[in-house]
């Protein structure tokens, strides 16, 4: 099979389309015939060098948290899915940019799901649902986000609001009216913090930092302490602030909460750019100037 292959650490230009070994399946995996990955920021920060420790390379060094194909191949032990079925997988080992992976965490992609939107919510559910765990988000409390018109940070918001939370979202003005539109009150990012959210609430329960800011510390005054303060990025957890738990199972069942609301229309996702699998060097430099909030999907010929 051929997939994207990062040859060394460097720029967008390390990665290459490749001849590689058809992977298969072990205990427990499925094979599938990607039709989609999905591309974020930290497959950007994996190819440039920066994460060799939490995130060393597979041999061959195949980048992609996340993709959407169909089955091709079952390894023993798995029951639940077919060849010929049409899933959607989440991948902590990496491999997404190839036209073959290997999976042991999937989801049935309903007819009315694009492969497309498949590809690019995975990952991202994941963390929403991860971060929402760790914080014991629940009816009634009060939730300051910070991201929340990215691809995690719309999901958090939107999962937030649907359990009962009132979420105060910190943004930007360009993403004032989607942040309100998935049911938040925006509160503008260029305003002191404490002023602009004590001028919205009297109390915040939770924080959930979805951008990675180098400075929590007024949040943790609102919140009254770091007991249920999380970031997703390590440059953020100082002082107390807690890292979001990392590991294949600390959201289980992410995929099978979150799909179903995908379908129905209840959870939307950012924005997609899309780029034929063989460019993934054009797509990382896109999202490398575009942001690390937007999205960008490879699709397979």
């Amino acid at each position: 099979m051929h997939a994207v292959v990062v040859t060394e650490y460097g720029s967008p230009d390390v990665l290459s389309w490749q001849e590689v070994p058809d992977p298969e399946p072990g205990p427990g995996q499925i094979r599938v015939a990607v039709r989609a990955a999905g591309v974020g920021p930290t497959d950007l920060h994996i190819r440039a060098g920066h994460l060799q420790g939490p995130f060393p390379l597979p041999t061959p060094g195949i980048l992609g948290f996340e993709a959407a194909g169909t089955v091709d191949a079952l390894g023993a032990g798995v029951d639940g899915v077919a060849i010929g079925d049409d899933v959607a997988v989440l991948l902590p080992g990496l491999g997404g940019y190839a036209e073959r992976v290997l999976a042991d965490t999937w989801v049935a992609k309903p007819p009315n799901v694009t492969w497309e939107a498949a590809a690019a919510f995975p990952a991202s559910a994941e963390a929403a649902v991860a971060g929402l765990v760790q914080l014991d988000v629940r009816a009634g409390d009060h939730l300051l986000l910070f991201g929340g018109g990215g691809s995690v940070g719309s999901i958090a918001l939107q999962l937030a609001v649907a359990r009962g939370a009132t979420v105060l979202a910190v943004g930007r003005e360009h993403s004032r009216a989607t942040i309100e539109e998935l049911g938040a009150t925006f509160v503008p990012s260029d305003e002191p913090l404490l002023d602009a959210v004590r001028a919205r609430t009297d109390r915040i329960d939770a924080v959930l930092d979805a951008v990675g800011l180098g400075d929590l510390g007024p949040a943790v005054e609102l919140a009254g302490g770091t007991d249920r303060v999380v970031t997703l990025t390590g440059a953020a957890a100082k002082d107390g602030v807690h890292l979001l738990t990392s590991g294949p199972h600390r959201a289980p069942g992410a995929l099978d909460e979150t799909m179903p609301l995908l379908a129905a229309g209840q959870l939307r996702l950012r924005s997609r750019t899309t780029f034929p699998m063989p460019a993934a060097a054009a797509a990382h430099a896109a999202l490398e100037a575009a942001g690390p909030h937007d999205k960008v999907v490879l699709v397979a010929d």
